[in-house]
């Protein structure tokens, strides 16, 4: 069995906190990572909203996968999701709140609840790395 790897790195820009940070994969995409002020210029993403869109989005994709593999139309997913952290170092989301907003003629409530548990245990990668460190809430709407 191989091993696939991913490579990203990051780069400070600037004299205060600023990086640029690209994949090996996407090196024409770059992200920005910056604080607020006075630590940095609020110019880029934070890591934990980093982690949230990673979060949001593999799941996401996981869940329009699985939707479609069931046989099911997607037209549109949107995803919401919002940290809770802890106000006393270490700085920490304890807990995430995530909703899936789905377009589809065709998906019932059972479909996108399987579609959210498979997401969790065994197709999203991100979800199944902090789910142990970190309380993930779902919810979601189906629009028609």
């Amino acid at each position: 069995m191989s091993e696939e790897q991913e490579k990203v790195s990051v780069r400070l820009v600037n004299q205060k906190i600023q990086f640029i940070g690209v994949s090996n994969a996407n090196p024409d995409q770059p992200i920005t990572f910056d604080y607020k002020p006075p630590l940095g210029d609020g110019l880029g993403y934070n890591g934990l909203e980093l982690l949230l869109m990673s979060l949001s989005g593999c799941s996401a994709t996981a869940i329009v996968y699985l939707l479609r593999k069931m046989g099911k139309t997607v037209s549109g997913l949107e995803v919401h999701a919002e940290g809770i952290r802890r106000e006393q170092p270490p700085i920490k989301f304890e807990k995430i709140f995530i909703k899936f907003i789905v377009n589809s003629k065709d998906t019932k409530d059972a479909d996108i609840q399987r579609a959210i548990q498979l997401s969790e245990q065994s197709v999203c990668p991100v979800w199944q790395m902090i789910k142990n460190n970190v309380e993930v809430v779902p919810e979601y709407k189906i629009i028609t």
